[in-house]
């Protein structure tokens, strides 16, 4: 170790910086929480349009609860496979919060359109507005939210 110059040892840590970043860069939720997230969306739309407001509230609340406890175990991000687990240090703390506020976003995306439809006279306003934002779900969940980790600085 004596004989190590110190731009060597930049060097190896540039390198463990680079690994490091590198690492935390494919933290993330796997493929299928974002379909599964989109087919719940779909449901609860569907559900909106087609039963009255107390099933579809309950509903709500389950979907809710069941994304809940889910989250706890996948929000950190930390597990991407059974192999490897990374220590919330090297993971972010702020990925659970930057997936809630995107899901919030998108909460309101939902709304406002199926508000929007309804004001406009649309048959099924809320399954309408549920279809376009579970496609966005479904198809780019895991890429919006490298964009939002990359924004949040997470």
């Amino acid at each position: 170790m004596n004989d190590i110059t110190p731009e060597q040892a930049g060097n190896a840590l540039d390198a463990v910086d680079r690994a490091r970043r590198q690492v935390a860069g494919e933290v993330g939720l796997p493929r299928g929480y974002w379909w599964a997230m989109a087919g719940g969306w779909l449901l609860l739309g569907a559900l909106g349009t087609l039963a009255s407001p107390w099933p579809a509230g309950i509903a709500t609340v389950c979907f809710g609860a069941g994304h809940a406890a889910l989250a706890s175990r996948l929000l950190g991000g930390r597990r991407r496979t059974d192999r490897v687990q990374i220590s919330r240090a090297v993971a972010g703390g702020r990925v659970p919060l930057v997936v809630i506020g995107m899901l919030l976003g998108l909460v309101a995306v939902t709304v406002v359109a199926a508000l929007a439809l309804d004001a406009d006279g649309a048959a099924h306003a809320a399954l309408w507005a549920a279809l376009p934002v579970a496609a966005v779900i479904g198809f780019g969940g895991p890429e919006i939210l490298t964009v939002l980790r990359r924004w949040a600085r997470a």
